[in-house]
């Protein structure tokens, strides 16, 4: 896939994540997903076993537009507790490499009084695109 990085020169680089990713193709959007497998069960109510499965149900999503984890440019990261993901980032991490992969992703987390369905952790949103 044509995917730039855009990173200014004089910039330190961030970890985790890219400042901007420029891309062509068609564009994939998945909603807000959570921790939650395909029958709408919590796998877990620690926000590192929900983080893993919310990123392996982007991934879900993402096959059915023929789209991989590489193709995905932008994540938004809601999250209730910002201590809890301190506390857990290397777990977390460790899920995000093996089913996402790279950090050459635009990137945004921020924590939230609450979410929608009242034991998700986190819910995690992507922008994809797919080359032409």
């Amino acid at each position: 896939m044509s995917k730039q990085l855009l990173q200014p020169a004089a910039w330190r680089r961030p970890k985790g994540y890219a400042n901007g990713v420029a891309a062509r193709g068609l564009t994939v959007s998945v909603a807000g997903m959570i921790g939650w497998d395909a029958d709408e069960r919590f796998v877990s109510d620690r926000l590192a076993d929900q983080a893993r499965q919310a990123l392996a149900n982007v991934v879900a999503v993402l096959a059915e537009a023929g789209a991989r984890p590489e193709h995905i440019v932008r994540m938004t990261w809601y999250l209730t507790d910002k201590r809890e993901y301190q506390e857990q980032v290397r777990e977390i991490g460790a899920a995000y490499r093996e089913l996402i992969g790279d950090f050459g992703v635009a990137m945004t987390a921020v924590q939230v009084a609450a979410l929608m369905e009242d034991r998700a952790k986190i819910e995690i949103e992507v922008t994809a695109v797919v080359p032409d």
